[in-house]
């Protein structure tokens, strides 16, 4: 952009000195030198903090699927990559063990409610011990908690979607036998209930940033296109900074200045839901700094919307 307004500038003293208007004198001889130092400090350096400027993704919560209970799979109806809405089946898990377990649990207390309610009548006709009763009741409230578990083991023989979202690279099929395992995830639920855009912005443009600033945003994934949001919040921590608690002492590590992490937020709800997680792009931040160079990045911005026609980088 300061190429494009250095040669406007040069176009415009070339047709001065060419219908003579201006001398071609010693001051106008070195007046280019003079309006390049001017665009740099007066517009262009101060604009990387009145209207900073960075790469952005996309990210969504992933969330791995791992079952409650293991067994056998006997049916996974979802399609990899279709819309899912919360609690929609994933797949289900062969029954007939925990069906048998809840079965063989409503007997015994069945069974045991009605010793309880003998010796509860026995005791009232004084022809029974209080000890007895209570060592009954006591194996009826401990029927009931284990009925509840196994109605719980049960439950989850059927897995469901956890929030509006997909599955990706679905590989489990019929017949598989999962395990409930936490290293053992059998898929892969991508969240879409919730759309994280972060930008990055160099340290030193991010002085200004705050919540509530208005953001232009463009997308690789819809080139020559310009849209509009706010900044949400600027992440207070990066990896660089963080203290791990350990049992050493402390173990120098090379100081980079990595870029802070902004957070966005677009207006349009609808195209945030849209976009697919690991979109990039280009984001601009407008502070309430060097105004002046808003117009400037503006136009920067659009020039590379248009060029994400032909830039695939």
């Amino acid at each position: 952009m300061i190429v494009f307004l250095f040669n406007v500038y040069l176009l415009i003293l070339f047709l001065l000195v060419w219908f003579k208007i201006v001398p071609f004198n010693l001051f106008w001889k070195v007046s280019p030198l003079i309006v390049l130092l001017a665009l740099m400090v007066g517009l262009f350096i101060p604009m990387g903090w009145g209207a900073p400027s960075g790469s952005l993704l996309v990210g969504r919560h992933s969330v791995q699927i791992v079952p409650d209970v293991s067994g056998e799979v006997l049916e996974v109806p979802v399609q990899p990559n279709l819309p899912l809405k919360a609690d929609d089946v994933l797949f289900r898990i062969d029954p007939t063990t925990y069906q048998a377990q809840v079965d063989a649990l409503e007997s015994q207390l069945k069974f045991a409610e009605l010793r309880y309610g003998q010796m509860t009548q026995l005791q009232r006709g004084d022809a029974g011990r209080a000890f007895d009763v209570q060592q009954r009741e006591a194996e009826v409230e401990q029927l009931k908690a284990q009925l509840d578990g196994a109605k719980w083991n049960l439950e989850k023989t059927v897995v469901r979607a956890p929030s509006d979202g997909y599955v990706t690279n679905l590989a489990l099929r019929k017949g598989a036998r999962v395990a409930s395992l936490p290293l053992s995830p059998v898929m892969a639920f991508i969240d879409t209930s919730e759309t994280i855009i972060a930008a990055e912005i160099p340290q030193i443009n991010a002085r200004y940033v705050e919540a509530g600033q208005p953001v232009e945003l463009t997308f690789k994934y819809l080139p020559g296109k310009i849209f509009t949001g706010r900044v949400e919040t600027v992440l207070q921590a990066v990896a660089t900074g963080q203290v791990k608690p350990s049992g050493l002492a402390v173990m120098p590590t090379e100081v980079q200045s990595a870029p802070f992490v902004i957070r966005l937020k677009l207006d349009d709800a609808d195209l945030a839901k849209r976009l697919p997680a690991g979109a990039t792009g280009v984001a601009a931040i407008f502070t309430e700094h060097v105004k002046a160079s808003h117009v400037i990045r503006r136009v920067m911005l659009r020039m590379q919307a248009i060029l994400n026609y032909v830039n695939p980088f």
